[in-house]
């Protein structure tokens, strides 16, 4: 399941070409760059420690499929050292060449899982529902889980997958009257600290399975 790009994004394009922007509380006056993320945690917001694999490729025998349908998948790892009861409620999105967003974890049917399981011998893996909810405190309270999507093309390229949830680091966007820049819905803009992973796979779709996966190193916006 894909969408384009959302509303919040395209009405903050068009407040960045009317005029300057200030970001709250950022502190920090629109000049021509993106809003960055604090070089330090905030007091006030909570982080959690995620560590991550390579994304890799699987292809399983799907029930009702004909054909056997491949998935890239990215492992992870979730600790909860903010000195706080927190909810884990992970957002994976996978945004294609084609500018496309493909959200994680959309009707994927339980073989893939069990599948994807089976292959990395982690008996502690858990489904993405699993994951989602209260994560208390302390590294014996980690959870190893998984992002998985339907192989959006056959030729992936270079794309990006973005990931929040990991922390409650937030900026609203206003202009400069100090007044809230709202979407097309009419709602606040709001940007969150989300962690980005981009990615670049040179080949086609003969064996897909034997193509090199490039990775850049992990990059934190505000999105």
């Amino acid at each position: 399941m894909s969408t384009r790009l959302s509303r919040p994004v395209v009405a903050l394009a068009a407040a960045m070409v009317a005029g300057s922007i200030l970001f709250l509380p950022a502190s920090s006056v629109w000049g021509g760059k993106y809003p960055e993320p604090s070089v330090y945690p905030l007091p006030t917001a909570w982080y959690l420690t995620f560590k991550h694999g390579t994304i890799k490729r699987i292809v399983v025998d799907v029930p009702g499929r004909n054909v056997p349908v491949a998935y890239w998948y990215l492992l992870y790892t979730v600790t909860n050292n903010s000195g706080k009861e927190v909810d884990f409620l992970p957002d994976f999105e996978m945004v294609s060449e084609d500018g496309k967003i493909h959200r994680s974890d959309q009707a994927i049917p339980l073989p893939v899982f069990e599948a994807i399981k089976k292959a990395e011998g982690n008996d502690l893996l858990v489904s993405a529902t699993q994951a989602t909810g209260p994560l208390h405190q302390g590294e014996d309270q980690a959870k190893d889980s998984v992002a998985i999507w339907e192989e959006p093309t056959a030729r992936m390229g270079t794309f990006s997958i973005y990931v929040g949830g990991l922390n409650s680091e937030f900026i609203h966007a206003t202009d400069n009257d100090g007044k809230p820049i709202n979407d097309a819905e009419g709602k606040p803009i709001t940007l969150r600290k989300t962690l980005k992973l981009d990615y670049t796979i040179w080949g086609d779709e003969v064996k897909p399975e034997l193509d090199e996966v490039h990775a850049k190193p992990d990059e934190w916006v505000m999105r």
